[in-house]
């Protein structure tokens, strides 16, 4: 199966995207699109590339060849930090919370590049998101339970009001009950109009809320196709869903 989504111009353009680490390639021409507004998944197995694609894309790791194109632009050049001004926010893997500072210190943090006034009203709208956080504003974030620091996480990249966020791994460490919770708040992300670029390993909640999903395999983009056709497939219902 492969495909390509069928609605809305492409926000986000990756063509034949080639990454090493050293002399070892980890993507092998790697090209996928992500519509404006969309929610796309990227699933796949452990070291499949999943992580390095979003780390390029973000500018952390950088393309040996191929092309990166953000709204028409293309960035494949472009500094890591000039691409979080253009719109571009990632979640890492692992959360990467700074533990001794307060949870609101750490929001503040995801807004360095806008003025004071409207990081306030943006961690206004963080609190409204998710309570959970305006209740724990004052305490370190190191002392947030997992699911917390997830959400966390995903408040301090909106802090930047991006056009796309990449979120890498949201339900690693997680009992299934906060996963719940973590990819509810995903959807309604979604639905407020956040252009989205999940990579997730539970590839069973990942495509039951993409609006279309991508399989990768040892560095390249191998299946694709709406997340629902995606989880009707025999293939990936083996590989990826135990069943």
């Amino acid at each position: 199966m492969s495909a390509t989504p069928a609605d809305g111009a492409p926000l986000l353009a990756v063509a034949d995207l080639c990454t090493y680490y050293g002399r070892i390639q980890a993507l092998h021409g790697v090209s996928l699109s992500v519509p404006s507004g969309s929610l796309v998944a990227l699933v796949g197995a452990n070291g499949a590339g999943k992580t390095t694609l979003l780390r390029t894309i973000s500018g952390v790791n950088r393309a040996s060849s191929g092309a990166i194109v953000f709204d028409g632009r293309d960035i494949t050049r472009t500094r890591s930090d000039l691409r979080v001004r253009s719109g571009i926010s990632q979640v890492p893997e692992g959360r990467q919370m700074f533990g001794p500072m307060s949870v609101e210190d750490n929001l503040r943090l995801g807004a360095y590049t806008r003025p004071a006034a409207q990081a306030q009203r943006s961690i206004e709208r963080m609190y409204a998101m998710f309570p959970v956080l305006e209740a724990r504003r004052m305490q370190p974030a190191g002392t947030l339970s997992g699911g917390q620091q997830q959400m966390l996480a995903i408040g301090r990249a909106l802090m930047s009001q991006p056009r796309l966020l990449l979120l890498d791994e949201p339900s690693m460490g997680l009992a299934p009950q906060l996963v719940a919770e973590i990819f509810a708040a995903i959807v309604a992300l979604a639905k407020e109009g956040v252009t989205i670029l999940l990579v997730e390993q539970n590839a069973h909640a990942a495509l039951s809320i993409a609006d279309f999903g991508y399989v990768l395999e040892t560095g390249k983009t191998v299946m694709s196709g709406s997340g629902r056709d995606l989880l009707a497939d025999e293939r990936v219902k083996q590989a990826y869903l135990g069943m």
